[in-house]
């Protein structure tokens, strides 16, 4: 894992309209979220996922969302408030190691970890944070930029996966990645 992070002015470019002609977000979630639902999506930038997430999840469900960058979160919480979906989600700023979630142990139901693990300083303790807040039978998806990220690399972050005790269930086809789907036994 590179520990490196993405600049913050790249999201403009990352949440760009035109990505959904290789990766609509509603396309690619709408297997995993149902009303009520609770969500959490680490690494959301400026939200290109979160506002689908949100519609989702509908007004009695939940998305938390936790970035280590300020400004990624200022642009999300701009947009959420323009689609009127702020009431939905929960913007989080990282401090520390950790995510911040403790108060999440058990009660999220989906995890959306795209683009955003090959970054992280230490993913193994990532996906034991993400197991430890998951409900069982809570599933993570899990999707890395294929030029970012090879296919050993990605194995081995199924490793580190497997390790918190996550089992992937699947490998499905997103563009332009490698993926994975994985449950919280």
């Amino acid at each position: 894992m590179s520990g490196c992070v993405c600049p913050w002015w790249l999201g403009y470019l990352i949440a760009g309209p035109w990505r959904k002609l290789w990766q609509d977000p509603g396309t690619i979630l709408r297997p995993f979220l149902a009303d009520g639902m609770t969500a959490l999506e680490p690494g959301p930038g400026m939200g290109f996922f979160t506002l689908d997430m949100a519609r989702l999840v509908g007004p009695t469900g939940r998305v938390v969302a936790v970035d280590v960058q300020p400004r990624m979160l200022d642009v999300l919480r701009r947009r959420a408030i323009k689609a009127a979906l702020m009431d939905r989600i929960d913007i989080r700023l990282a401090q520390g190691a950790g995510m911040g979630i403790d108060d999440l142990d058990g009660r999220v139901d989906f995890v959306l970890a795209f683009a955003v693990v090959h970054e992280l300083p230490d993913a193994g303790r990532f996906f034991a944070e993400a197991r430890r807040a998951m409900r069982p039978g809570g599933r993570l998806l899990l999707s890395e930029p294929r030029m970012h990220v090879g296919e050993a690399a990605f194995a081995a972050t199924l490793g580190l996966a497997e390790r918190a005790g996550l089992v992937v269930e699947e490998r499905p086809t997103i563009a332009m990645s490698r993926s994975a789907v994985l449950s919280a036994r």
